[in-house]
C-alpha cells in the first residue's frame, strides 16, 4: 500500500521527494506536520534548480534539515509559482536582479 504524503500549494510532490520522505520515517513526521505552504516552498526550493547534481543535493537536504527542526529552506526568495498572491516587493527584486546577469 502507498504512504499517503502531502504536497505543496502551488507544487505536487516530486518523485523523488517522495522516495527520500518515504525513506525516513523522522523526516516524514516533520513533514507532515508543516504547513502546506512550507511544504510548497521546499519542493520549489528544490525543482528550481539548474542541475541534476543540486537538485539532488536539495532532496537529501530536504530531509536533512527537517530532521534538524528546520521548517523551511533558509535564504531563499520563495516560491514565485503561486497564484494566490502577487510576487513580494523582495521576490521582484531578486527575480530582476537575475534577469540581469
Amino acid at each position: 500500500m502507498a504512504t499517503k504524503i502531502s504536497g505543496g500549494v502551488a507544487h505536487p510532490l516530486p518523485t523523488d521527494v517522495r522516495k527520500a520522505l518515504v525513506s525516513d520515517a523522522a523526516a516524514l513526521r516533520v513533514w507532515e506536520d508543516i504547513t502546506p505552504l512550507a511544504r510548497n516552498e521546499w519542493i520549489c526550493w528544490t525543482i528550481s534548480v539548474k542541475t541534476a547534481d543540486t537538485r539532488a543535493d536539495h532532496v537529501r537536504r530536504v530531509v536533512s534539515e527537517l530532521k534538524e527542526g528546520i521548517r523551511r529552506p533558509c535564504c531563499w526568495v520563495g516560491c514565485t509559482h503561486r497564484t494566490d498572491k502577487k510576487p513580494s516587493p523582495s521576490q521582484k527584486f531578486v527575480l530582476s536582479r537575475r534577469t540581469m546577469k
